[in-house]
């Protein structure tokens, strides 16, 4: 019996930096007013972009900065883990706590989303300036329709991108897998473009970033045709998801179109560019402010199964070894 007490007691410790951190994320979301590693991540990718893409080889000047920031996260992030354990239990409890806090960003953009349908509801023009702050595409043309499809398809990435894939990489690597995750994404998110500045210089980042998704955006699907409790749906993932033009991004958004009903992709405008994105799904009905309901229902139901599910993976981890 004292030695089961052990085991739990151990087990409750385990998992209490994470049971913590997403409970504050759902509390709180991103801090606003508290620095935040993302901005530091930021910086240092400028630093090295402004300094190293130009001339020559830029494609391997863009691996090596990518190959080098990422590395710098897991190791930094791990001898820091390493060092305050030693000082205190406590402290450490506390930065563990912190550190997966920042790296979990689902509630920020759940309110976000909801506030595009609000704002969309109200006028047009408010939608657009609201959807503009998710996504990177121009938003000044958009149909209340594409302001509202645009929100759902940044709910359904982001749930990936935001939640899921940061939680897989915890599993696996522990805080200082998480934190290089971020970095991978981050990096993505600022150099890997296919344009003039960033086609070479970003692409190792870009495809980095693909490889640390794979398996998060298809658990993703996953997880969001469970949590709406239609398995048929998975053919219907598995018929439109790969046709996004990335090959991560249409497995959640195909589930969300799915459950839906719906269809997302289509033309999009990005850097004065045109680009076309292949339809998801084929029923183009109006969206309206219940199908956002419904979408951010799903997204917290699959953030709660994969809590669960890395929870019992650290039980049965801390059972065994």
């Amino acid at each position: 019996m004292e030695h089961l007490s052990l085991i739990i007691g151990s087990a409750f410790l385990l998992n209490l930096p994470l049971l913590a951190a997403w409970l504050l994320d759902r509390w709180l979301g991103d801090p606003v007013r508290l620095p935040h590693p993302v901005v530091a991540f930021g910086r240092a990718i400028s630093f090295f972009e402004h300094r190293l893409n130009h001339g020559r080889a830029r494609f391997l000047k863009g691996a090596f900065t990518t190959l080098l920031l990422v590395a710098a996260v897991y190791f930094l992030s791990s001898l820091l883990l390493r060092y305050v354990a030693r000082l205190s239990p406590e402290v450490l409890l506390g930065l563990q706590i912190l550190l997966i806090f920042y790296c979990l960003a689902g509630t920020t953009l759940v309110r976000e989303v909801r506030m595009v349908f609000e704002a969309v509801d109200r006028s047009l023009d408010e939608g657009r300036k609201q959807v503009a702050r998710i996504v990177g595409r121009d938003t000044s043309e958009l149909s209340a329709q594409e302001v509202r499809t645009a929100a759902l398809e940044t709910l359904a990435e982001n749930l990936s991108d935001g939640v899921i894939a940061p939680l897989f990489w915890y599993i696996l690597l522990g805080v200082p897998g998480m934190l290089a995750y971020k970095m991978v994404n981050t990096l993505d998110s600022m150099i890997g473009y296919r344009n003039e500045r960033y086609r070479r210089f970003g692409c190792f980042a870009a495809r980095l970033d693909d490889v640390a998704n794979y398996i998060p955006a298809r658990l993703t699907a996953f997880l969001m045709v469970l949590a709406s409790g239609r398995f048929s749906l998975l053919s219907f993932v598995g018929c439109y998801g790969h046709q996004h033009a990335s090959p991560n991004s249409g497995y959640p958004e195909a589930a969300l179109a799915g459950i839906l009903n719906c269809r997302f992709g289509g033309p999009h405008n990005y850097f004065g560019k045109e680009v076309w994105k292949p339809y998801i799904g084929y029923n183009n009905r109006p969206l309206s402010t219940g199908d956002m309901r419904l979408a951010i229902r799903i997204n917290r139901r699959a953030e709660t199964l994969m809590i669960v599910i890395a929870l019992l993976i650290a039980t049965i981890v801390s059972f065994y070894f």
